[in-house]
């Protein structure tokens, strides 16, 4: 808080932003999943298995106003930011395909969407793990 006893509105609303940012990348990519039927690749799992979790302890510490739910949320958001880097090095052949895990199934630089020619499944996911990584940096929680 600050000296007249008011919290900062956009602290306040860090948790809310991050919390719909999750949601809305795990609805997206079940969406390509399951309705576009998009076979995610290995390295597609891997984000998935850092993001979806992060829809439920973000909501879980807003529900419970527990600020602690900051480093809970932080040690996934990274792991998930440091796969989705590897893999936009992968696709975009920064990194060679021989470095690829996927061995097996869908290739991790298969081109599946290109929205206006550079908006792809891993750059997606790639902006939403930098956005809820600066906003779990930035957000501080009320004591």
């Amino acid at each position: 808080m600050n000296a007249e006893g008011k919290g900062n509105r956009f602290n306040d609303l860090l948790p809310y932003l991050m919390w719909t940012l999750a949601l809305a990348a795990t609805g997206g990519s079940l969406f390509f999943s399951e309705i576009m039927e998009l076979p995610p690749c290995v390295l597609c799992w891997y984000q998935r298995i850092t993001m979806y979790p992060l829809v439920v302890i973000i909501a879980v510490g807003i529900i419970l106003c527990d600020g602690k739910w900051k480093w809970y949320a932080f040690p996934l958001a990274l792991i998930g930011l440091g796969v989705a880097v590897y893999h936009n090095l992968l696709y975009y052949g920064i990194i060679p395909d021989s470095l690829t895990p996927c061995t097996e199934g869908i290739s991790c630089t298969s081109r599946q969407i290109e929205w206006l020619g550079f908006i792809t499944i891993p750059l997606m996911s790639l902006v939403s793990f930098i956005m809820i990584s600066i906003g779990l940096i930035i957000y501080r929680p009320q004591k």
